[in-house]
């Protein structure tokens, strides 16, 4: 249900989306997109309103902005909290806005949170996994040596040769699995439809506890 719309001078701030984010590098240029367009960081204050004109287009045109289940597919090295107003475009892991402004960097957010949050995500996937696939204890200690890297106690060396056994270890596993598949491939195409729903389930909940632990290391909840 869409909430009370506040006001901001003349215009009516898009509120019924819940908090809004943007995601961008450290010069204030987005992430993820091929573009010399830089948004204005606040700076003790909120930064200046962005303007686009014209018909909004998600990926081509307007200006971008996530939605609280957006962010962990947008994850870089700044997150602001935005606001806007105007034209809005609803996609499917995104909206699309002709105004908008930046309000304040999360500082909770860093070199540090992001390597134990990644840390967090490949255990949880591992621990889905063990009953079916043993896992390797080369993944384990990877994991275990990002977050002392972490925190300041493990070196890069550590940290880059665990890193090879892990991608090791995930080479010889997608390598059985490879050969799995192959003897099985007689059954593929009546086990496509059930695999592709229970693919896009298994993401469905991955993405909500992805989401939750974001939010826990943003809000200052997590270690």
């Amino acid at each position: 249900m869409a909430t009370e719309p506040q006001r901001s001078g003349a215009r009516t701030l898009i509120t019924d989306h819940g908090p809004l984010y943007k995601v961008t590098a450290e010069d204030g240029i987005p992430n993820i997109a091929a573009t010399d367009f830089r948004w204005s960081v606040p700076n003790g204050k909120p930064g200046e309103w962005m303007k686009v004109t014209g018909g909004l287009v998600p990926c081509e045109h307007g200006l971008h902005l996530c939605r609280r289940g957006d962010l962990v597919e947008w994850l870089g090295p700044v997150i602001y909290e935005a606001e806007a107003r105007g034209a809005v475009i609803v996609d499917e892991s995104k909206i699309v806005v002709s105004e908008a402004r930046l309000i304040r960097r999360l500082d909770t957010w860093s070199e540090r949170t992001a390597r134990l949050f990644a840390a967090d995500c490949a255990e949880h996937v591992l621990d889905a996994l063990e009953d079916r696939y043993p896992s390797d204890p080369r993944s384990r200690n990877a994991i275990a040596v990002a977050r002392r890297f972490a925190n300041g106690q493990a070196t890069q060396d550590e940290l880059a040769a665990a890193r090879d056994a892990a991608w090791a270890a995930a080479w010889a596993a997608a390598w059985d699995a490879a050969r799995a598949a192959a003897r099985a491939a007689a059954w593929a195409a009546a086990r496509d439809a059930a695999r592709a729903a229970a693919w896009d389930a298994a993401w469905d909940a991955e993405k909500q506890w992805q989401t939750s632990r974001l939010f826990d290391y943003l809000e200052g909840r997590a270690a």
